[in-house]
């Protein structure tokens, strides 16, 4: 499963074969996943399982708007790191007019939509905009603001620069922003420390 995320990031879902994965017998994918779009699948419900607890844990106790940006800022440079945000990618694109992949897909996406809306409900509701937001919808379009921040930067070139300036905007914004919301603003000496652990 490890060698089909690095397939999937490196040759892309076009690119991965099942004798372009890792140094074994391809055979060995038919035989205990049934092909080579059952293993992408698995693969990717592992380290969804795996990425989704590191966010529930580094995310437990935030609770103001810049706060979780700056510890969004730091997960998601992890999972560039480790390639997730690449495998899951190419899978959601091959997937979007696949009968087969589709439905898969939009399972293991459902698990961080509850999540995310989770998160958003618990952010907004010491703001103004606690009864004005549906934390439904932020949910919906932070998935897809993730997804496609990935599918971006591979469509201008890989520089993951202007993705950087966003997350460090945004979360200069988010500070200012958040006390006129009626949140508030989380020192930094206050937040816990949190290792930077790549899955």
């Amino acid at each position: 499963m490890d060698a089909a995320l690095e397939a999937l990031r490196d040759e892309g879902y076009a690119g991965a074969t099942a004798r372009s994965i890792g140094d074994f017998n391809p055979a060995l994918i038919f035989y205990h996943f049934g092909g080579v779009d059952e293993l992408f699948l698995a693969a990717l419900d592992r380290t969804s399982r795996l990425r989704l607890d590191r966010y529930r844990h580094d995310l437990a106790d935030v609770t103001g708007l810049a706060e979780l940006v700056a510890a969004l800022r730091t997960l998601y440079a992890e999972d560039l790191e480790s390639g997730h945000v690449a495998a899951v990618q190419e899978l959601v694109a091959a997937s979007a007019f696949s009968a087969t992949m589709g439905p898969p897909i939009v399972a293991l996406m459902q698990p961080w939509l509850a999540f995310s809306q989770e998160l958003i409900s618990r952010v907004l509701q010491r703001t103004a905009l606690g009864n004005v937001v549906s934390p439904e919808d932020v949910a919906f379009a932070m998935v897809a603001l993730y997804l496609g921040l990935e599918t971006m930067t591979r469509l201008t070139g890989g520089d993951r620069g202007r993705v950087r300036v966003l997350f460090a905007s945004a979360q200069r914004g988010a500070a200012i922003i958040e006390p006129l919301l009626g949140g508030r603003r989380t020192s930094k000496a206050s937040r816990k420390p949190r290792p930077v652990v790549l899955e």
